[in-house]
C-alpha cells in the first residue's frame, strides 16, 4: 500500500481570502492527484464521479447545459458518449464507468420507464459502484452513505405518516429491511450502529441544524473508520471528504468553515508521527 508521507505533511497552511479557503476540492485534482498511484487515482476518481452524475443529468435534460468542472470527464466527453450510447454504441473509453453507461442507456430505452426519478436511480448505481470497491475504507463510506440518507428518509416518512418504500435507493439487505420491516430499528439495531443517532437527527425541526448534524455524524464516522491510516490513500480520500463538507459549510457560515478547516490540517500534521526520514 502506497504511503503520502510528503503529501500529507505538506499540506497548506490555513490561508484565506477574504470570503473563500486557499485551499479546495478543485485544487486537490491539479495539486495532489498527478502524485498518486495509478490504483490510487481510481479510488479518489470515485469521488468526484458525484459531479459527473449531476453533469450528465443535466446534459441529457439540455446539452447546453453549464457542468461542474470538478467532474472527471468535460462536457463534450460526456455529451460525445451520450450519443454514442443512445443510438446503441460502445464507448472507446474502457475506463468510462459502467454504471454511468447503464444509467445512459436506461434514459433512453423502455428499461427506464420504472417510475423513480433518474436521480435516484443514478444514486442507486453509483452507490452500488462504490461499494464494490477493493478498498474497504471506500466500499464502507458508499455503504454508510447510502444507508444514512435512506434511513433519514424512512424516519421522516413514518414521523408524517408517509409511505417510504418507494423513495428508498439501492437494492442490498438493508435496504430491503427498510422496505419491509415495521420494527422501530427495522431490525437492524444490532447491525448499524449509529441508527439512534440518526432517529434523533430526524427529529431535528430545523433544517440547517439537521443538516450540521448530519455532517457531524459523517466526520465522526470518517475518522474513526480511519484512525490509523495517517499517510495512506484513505487519509487523503478523508481529506476530500471533510474538504467538501468545509467548502459548503463556509458560504453559510464562514468562522465555523475556517476553524473546520484548521482541525483537517491540525490532526493530518500533528496527530500521527511522520517518519524521520520524510520530515
Amino acid at each position: 500500500m502506497s504511503q503520502y508521507y510528503y503529501l500529507v505533511a505538506g499540506l497548506p497552511d490555513l490561508s484565506l481570502g477574504d470570503s473563500k479557503l486557499s485551499y479546495t476540492v478543485a485544487d486537490f485534482r491539479t495539486e495532489l492527484y498527478p502524485f498518486l498511484t495509478d490504483a490510487d487515482k481510481k479510488l479518489i476518481d470515485l469521488f468526484y464521479l458525484k459531479f459527473d452524475n449531476a453533469n450528465v443529468l443535466s446534459l441529457l435534460k439540455d446539452k447546453e447545459a453549464s457542468v461542474d468542472t470538478r467532474g472527471n470527464y468535460s462536457a463534450s466527453e460526456l455529451l460525445e458518449n451520450i450519443a454514442i450510447l443512445k443510438e446503441g454504441g460502445t464507448i472507446a473509453d474502457k475506463h468510462f464507468p459502467s454504471y454511468l453507461s447503464t444509467f445512459i442507456i436506461e434514459y433512453f430505452t423502455s428499461a427506464g420507464s420504472t417510475g423513480i426519478l433518474p436521480e435516484d436511480r443514478l444514486a442507486a448505481l453509483y452507490y452500488a459502484y462504490g461499494m464494490q470497491s477493493s478498498n474497504r475504507f471506500v466500499a464502507s463510506w458508499f455503504e454508510f452513505q447510502l444507508n444514512m440518507k435512506n434511513i433519514l428518509i424512512v424516519f421522516t416518512a413514518r414521523k408524517h405518516k408517509l409511505e417510504a418504500a418507494s423513495l428508498i435507493v439501492g437494492d442490498t439487505e438493508t435496504t430491503d429491511a427498510l422496505r419491509t420491516s415495521n420494527a422501530r430499528d427495522f431490525g437492524l439495531g444490532g447491525e448499524i450502529g449509529y441508527l439512534e443517532q440518526l432517529l434523533k437527527i430526524s427529529d431535528t425541526e430545523n433544517l440547517l441544524e439537521r443538516e450540521k448534524k448530519t455532517d457531524a455524524l459523517h466526520w465522526k464516522w470518517i475518522e474513526d473508520e480511519t484512525f490509523f491510516n495517517n499517510f495512506s490513500i484513505e487519509r487523503l480520500f478523508v481529506f476530500l471528504l471533510q474538504l467538501e463538507i468545509i467548502e459548503r459549510w463556509l458560504s453559510l457560515d464562514k468562522e465555523k468553515g475556517n476553524q473546520l478547516f484548521r482541525s483537517i490540517i491540525s490532526s493530518l500534521k500533528d496527530s500521527a508521527r511522520i517518519p524521520v526520514e520524510f520530515r
